[in-house]
């Protein structure tokens, strides 16, 4: 019995001391972020029935986690892929699968890159329910409404030529799904 008090006290503290630190620093292994700065023409109503459906400009920037510290081309990100994953906002519980895509790109240190038309939503989307049972029967058999209402989260990975992983942190944005 001491000995399961003596652990569970040890991984209170291991939660404490990790729950301190700052989570936007922390995704990341090296001395730099990826942060998404920019969203332009963003569609903010979408066909069930149609698609893909892209961003019009998106730009990424190469932050170092010390400002005004010593930087280096050792800093620069290769961009490498981007995750999109869906939230229901309207009491559904099904969403579409993720979307996960390459991406080819490097960000210096201290400069930003801009993406044209970067998908958010393909076929595989809109082949899969709710989005499939919209368009096919103009209701979400889930709530009953003509209208599937999504949160939109990305996040892009890349890694540093110095070998460091980057994850940039999460950026949302809100779209109506309708037959």
């Amino acid at each position: 019995m001491t000995r399961k008090v003596i652990a569970l006290s040890l991984v209170a503290l291991g939660l404490l001391a990790f729950g301190g630190c700052r989570a936007r620093t922390d995704r990341s292994e090296g001395s730099v972020l990826l942060s998404v700065t920019d969203f332009d023409e963003l569609p903010i109503l979408v066909s069930a029935s149609s698609g893909p459906f892209q961003i019009g400009e998106l730009v990424l920037r190469n932050v170092p986690k010390e400002p005004g510290g010593v930087t280096s081309d050792l800093q620069t990100i290769e961009i490498r892929s981007y995750e999109v994953r869906y939230s229901r906002r309207d009491g559904g519980r099904r969403v579409p699968p993720p979307l996960v895509q390459g991406l080819f790109g490097n960000v210096a240190v201290n400069s930003e890159t801009t993406y044209n038309n970067l998908a958010f939503m393909l076929s595989d989307q809109f082949a899969t329910p709710p989005l499939s049972d919209l368009a096919r029967t103009g209701v979400d058999p889930e709530t009953n409404s003509t209208v599937i209402v999504l949160d939109v989260t990305m996040r892009f990975f890349g890694r540093t030529l110095a070998g460091d992983d980057i994850v940039s942190a999460p950026a949302s944005f809100t779209i109506e799904v309708r037959p």
